[in-house]
């Protein structure tokens, strides 16, 4: 039986062609892009978005914990790898090295209780040793950088040195480039410090999205890009950095739309509060239509009498409190009729609403209004918008 949504949203292949192709045009070809597709790939569909990326010759991939892996996996192409940068409970640390996983390690005893599940499987786990350099969220200390490197030693045989890793504290803006510039100067601290106890890595990485712009002589042997794949900017700052920076032939170009369709029409008079409670009163009489889209699936309640979306072409306001299921739009003087496609973030004709429009009307950065789109919303990949 067919199923009809009160939205779908739409992704575009050929866009995130262009965006991997931005990307890789910005790094060397000795740098490994792995891409990250942690937050149902910022909102776009983890089963989605992991198997086009792999159509597009991506084949290392990021998420955040255990619990996102095992969404990853299930559609990940035998051969390529994926990384977990964050939480692993205990008890699936069995699967993770069962499944050659890599991971971040980040404290002595989540690394030794690893150690010990490898040494029962007879196998190695595959780990990235995270530092910390001044993030301040979680890392090896510097006093525990000796302790680290003793338990290492002890069970060489257990482990595979993948890479030695830490995570600027806010690369997308220039008002933290002094303590970025101290994080760099620990970072080689630490990589200084286990070459010389013969602890070699794989790959040293440090950089996101917007550490490969605004810090280019760091993407070093690997990259974890997010934001930038999905065609969207991590800042304004970081957009115009680019713009100086390079002779630029590509730009972004966004992959993700959003729609749905007018449920009702009904007409208002002068003088009547529209919706809930008394934040609109129809100066006019006025034809308005109902949305079946609310804050229960992403769209925010602070759009109410601020949002805008497109109908035939047409900018239209959203008008009244913005519910859980639904929100109204004006469509006085225009043809909308019930069933009409409502574009709340992509084209219509020659109008469009970008995600950092939508994404500034409702006081949202870009990753947070992505990934609060909910996981229930159908997506699929379209021709065009």
């Amino acid at each position: 039986m067919d199923i009809n949504y009160s939205s779908t949203i739409h992704l575009n292949k050929k866009a995130l062609a262009n965006n991997i192709a931005f990307i890789n045009n910005l790094i060397n070809d000795h740098t490994k892009l792995s891409a990250v597709v942690k937050g149902n790939a910022y909102g776009h569909g983890v089963e989605q978005m992991l198997p086009a990326l792999q159509d597009l010759g991506v084949d290392h991939f990021s998420v955040f914990s255990s619990y996102e892996a095992k969404q990853a996996f299930r559609v990940l192409n035998k051969g390529n790898q994926l990384m977990i940068m964050g939480d692993i409970p205990d008890e699936d640390v069995p699967w993770i090295i069962e499944n050659e996983l890599e991971f971040f390690v980040y404290n002595n005893e989540s690394l030794q209780f690893c150690l010990n599940e490898a040494k029962k499987q007879n196998r190695k786990i595959n780990i990235h040793v995270e530092i910390e350099t001044g993030m301040h969220r979680h890392g090896f200390e510097r006093e525990d950088w000796q302790s680290l490197i003793s338990i290492l030693k002890e069970n060489r045989d257990f482990f595979n040195f993948m890479g030695i890793c830490t995570h600027f504290a806010g690369a997308e803006s220039s008002a933290n480039f002094k303590r970025i510039e101290n994080q760099q100067d620990a970072f080689l601290e630490g990589i200084e410090i286990f070459k010389n106890e013969n602890l070699l890595p794989k790959r040293i990485h440090t950089s996101s999205s917007a550490g490969i712009i605004a810090f280019p002589d760091w993407n070093l042997d690997m990259v974890r890009v997010g934001i930038l794949q999905y065609g969207l900017w991590p800042s304004k700052e970081i957009q115009l950095t680019y713009q100086m920076k390079y002779d630029f032939k590509l730009d972004l170009q966004p992959v993700l739309s959003w729609h749905s369709s007018i449920m009702e029409i009904k007409t208002v008079s002068k003088r009547e509060y529209i919706g809930y409670g008394n934040s609109y009163l129809a100066e006019r009489d006025m034809k308005i239509a109902s949305v079946p889209v609310g804050y229960g699936y992403g769209f925010s309640r602070s759009l109410s009498n601020t949002g805008r979306v497109l109908v035939r072409g047409r900018r239209l306001a959203v008008i009244g409190m913005v519910n859980m299921n639904m929100f109204l739009i004006n469509v006085t003087d225009t043809d909308a009729q019930i069933g009409d496609r409502v574009t709340l973030i992509g084209k219509d004709n020659n109008q469009e609403i970008k995600v950092s429009y939508f994404g500034d009307l409702s006081d949202q950065l870009n990753y947070e209004l992505l990934t609060r789109l909910d996981k229930s919303i159908p997506r699929s990949f379209v021709d065009k918008d």
